[in-house]
């Protein structure tokens, strides 16, 4: 079929079908998930016809240019949402609080990894078709622990939008907490992939290797000398630096042996903060979320093994849903991150934070790409992603009750 075909089909199934199948569920679910219920029910079910071109080559490119989008104005998300803690209207934070919120964050974070990298050690990897494709099953495990432990900062922050300014309190304590995790994240699978195999890269000296250092040295360096001179070029200016320090940040990371993707993300973040200030950062996420990354997560349900979506998937689908739930909910009541918290409101943040959306699904992709994840491992994660983010809203809401409806208002979380 022709390649323009084949792209507006692609387009018309995995954007204006998702798009439209979002309005008429009246919003009830993120809008995020759903091209990727759509890839995974045609690709379970074989509805899709070979002979439509779908996924188009096109749409494949355009999807990825969506997706290294959205790693950066997650990157960006991540510098600009430390920053409005005033504008949202919390109270300012004691030293004593700050440590117990950074402490929060930090049990967020690692329980549900240790428990998660256990569990798949010890159960998940000796499953049929889990083995881990380059053959270290440890690896293989910290991967999934990964995977279970994130929490998903941009579809978080679009889900906070959603349940509106009754919860504001509740939910920016929850996104506060979903920053410092999400950046860790990032950090944490960068270290996975050198450990993997990355640092075989980093080893060689030709002149586009350190070029690939230098860039975001380069950065660093900027954004620094920035702050210092309390530099902010005009508008336009960021503008045109913004795709440069996608495509250099990009580049860098996957010459380096890692991944295109986090490269985006650590640009985005390395943005000097008062420059993101002057960005509409929600509203570049909100196009890369609608207009371009449907195709890519379309087509990451799509290009899932049929075989691999079985009941066993599902099963161990629900499996780790109950390991990730179960972990985040322990965490925040081992640590609270506030002390005024009652337990009902410690629990919703809890449940906010299990959520996986579309960053699992990213961190998925890139440890498929680098072999620490099988097929079929690779689609129990897509569908708890699926799964944890659906679950969100109602179990927000479930967690709170009535009783902290109406006196959350007036708690101080921070």
């Amino acid at each position: 079929m022709h390649a323009i075909i084949a792209t507006a089909a692609d387009a018309l199934i995995f954007i204006l079908l998702a798009w439209t199948l979002w309005r008429l569920l009246g919003r009830s679910i993120p809008i995020a998930v759903v091209p990727i219920i759509i890839g995974l029910v045609l690709a379970a079910t074989g509805w899709l016809p070979a002979s439509l071109g779908v996924p188009s080559a096109i749409g494949d490119k355009l999807g990825w240019a969506g997706v290294l989008l959205l790693a950066f104005t997650a990157g960006l998300e991540t510098r600009h949402f430390a920053q409005v803690d005033s504008a949202a209207g919390l109270p300012v934070a004691s030293r004593n609080s700050v440590f117990r919120f950074v402490a929060c964050a930090a049990l967020a974070l690692l329980l549900p990894f240790l428990v998660g990298a256990v569990t798949a050690y010890h159960y998940f990897a000796v499953l049929p078709n889990w083995a881990t494709p380059n053959g270290d099953r440890t690896l293989g495990a910290v991967a999934i622990g990964l995977c279970v432990a994130v929490s998903a900062l941009p579809v978080l922050i679009g889900i906070v939008r959603e349940l509106g300014p009754l919860h504001r309190p509740l939910t920016q304590v929850a996104v506060r907490i979903a920053v410092i995790d999400d950046a860790v994240l990032w950090v944490g699978l960068a270290l996975l992939l050198l450990v993997a195999g990355g640092d075989a890269s980093l080893s060689g000296g030709t002149p586009l290797h350190l070029l690939a250092l230098a860039a975001p040295v380069a950065m660093v360096v900027l954004g620094e000398t920035s702050r210092r001179n309390h530099f902010v070029p005009p508008s336009w200016a960021i503008w045109l630096v913004l795709p440069l320090y996608l495509i250099a940040g990009s580049w860098a990371s996957s010459h380096l042996g890692l991944h295109a993707l986090l490269g985006a993300y650590f640009a985005g973040a390395m943005l000097p903060p008062a420059w993101t200030r002057k960005l509409p950062v929600e509203g570049m996420g909100r196009f890369a979320l609608l207009a371009l990354a449907p195709l890519f997560f379309g087509h990451s349900g799509l290009k899932i093994d049929g075989d691999a979506l079985g009941w066993a998937s599902l099963q161990a689908s629900l499996a780790l849903l109950a390991v990730s739930v179960v972990a985040k909910l322990a965490a925040v009541l081992i640590c609270p991150p506030a002390s005024k918290l009652s337990r009902r409101e410690t629990l919703a943040i809890g449940a906010l934070l299990q959520c996986k959306g579309l960053m699992e699904i990213v961190a998925a992709t890139i440890l498929r790409d680098k072999g620490l994840l099988s097929e079929h491992a690779f689609a129990a994660l897509v569908t708890l992603a699926v799964l944890s983010t659906l679950l969100t809203g109602p179990f927000f809401r479930f967690m709170l009750g009535r009783r902290g409806e109406q006196t959350q208002s007036s708690s101080q979380p921070v």
